[in-house]
């Protein structure tokens, strides 16, 4: 058996655990959370938060909607 495949193995798998993990991140708003927080030299706060969520109605609000 060649344990080089083996050893493999678990690092393919951790990569897409990753992988599922940012995404998940994205769709939940973690990720943007973060990049708006850096942005804007914050820390994580419910305040931050509050502010985050209002720049993002702002952005929603200003898209054009289709049909």
């Amino acid at each position: 058996m060649n344990t080089k495949k083996i050893r493999a193995i678990p690092a393919e798998v951790i990569r897409v655990f990753v992988v599922l993990w940012a995404i998940l991140r994205e769709i939940f708003d973690e990720s943007a959370y973060r990049r708006f927080l850096v942005r804007q030299k914050l820390t994580s706060s419910p305040a931050a938060y509050g502010e985050f969520l209002r720049e993002t109605e702002i952005s929603k609000a200003r898209r054009p909607r289709c049909c």
